[in-house]
């Protein structure tokens, strides 16, 4: 299936290295984020596990689950995670989905449904696997990323994301281009100036339809 902004994820059945459980049941009431690499044992990947690992008192903060996915199994994984900690210098205490049969890849349209993985295959084979999504509490997502073989993920972005979209969460307000949290956010066009400023206070209008306010 193709999943798109808004649309509620499927509620896949997950193997992973810390226990079997369902994706919904992950998510539970938290934000989550799931972030998927093509096969344990490679550089890049392994660079950005260890960014997560590394992250873990930002991700409690903004009560965020992570997990990741890679298509190799419970086993790889376990090995796996002893070279993330020696490399980032830090505990890997996230689950990582077992999907090695590339159910969940497919599920979630990674790769297509004809997919498979041939003998003495490379990363190359299922490089499509390299996908952040952003789930909110109500199992919707909220974001997608997809990144090529050679680029690493900046998990600075990956955190000034989630800051903006747990600040516009159910809340009239936008954020410009290069946003971080505690800057100024622009109020949704749904609302009159009138709206705007019983709502949140002084409002700047920079533009007929551009105004902004103070981060609520």
């Amino acid at each position: 299936m193709a999943l798109r902004i808004n649309d509620i994820v499927p509620n896949l059945d997950l193997k992973t290295d810390l226990g079997d459980f369902t994706l919904h049941d992950f998510i539970g009431d938290s934000w989550a984020i799931l972030f998927s690499h093509p096969k344990d044992f490679t550089p890049v990947c392994t660079t950005e596990f260890g960014a997560v690992a590394q992250l873990s008192a930002e991700w409690e903060k903004r009560g965020t689950k992570v997990i990741g996915l890679s298509v190799d199994g419970v086993d790889e994984h376990v090995k796996w995670k002893a070279d993330i900690e020696k490399y980032s210098c830090a505990p890997a205490t996230f689950p990582i989905i077992a999907d090695d049969d590339m159910a969940v890849a497919k599920a979630l349209d990674m790769l297509p449904a004809d997919a498979y993985l041939p003998d003495g295959r490379t990363a190359a084979d299922s490089a499509s696997v390299r996908v952040v999504f952003i789930f909110s509490p109500d199992k919707k997502l909220q974001l997608a990323m997809t990144y090529p073989m050679s680029v690493g993920r900046n998990f600075a972005e990956v955190l000034r994301a989630l800051d903006a979209l747990q600040a516009t969460y159910k809340v009239p307000i936008a954020t410009p281009a290069n946003w971080k949290a505690g800057e100024d956010v622009i109020v949704a066009l749904s609302l009159n100036d009138e709206e705007a400023r019983a709502k949140f206070g002084d409002v700047d209008v920079k533009l007929p339809y551009l105004r902004t306010v103070k981060q609520p």
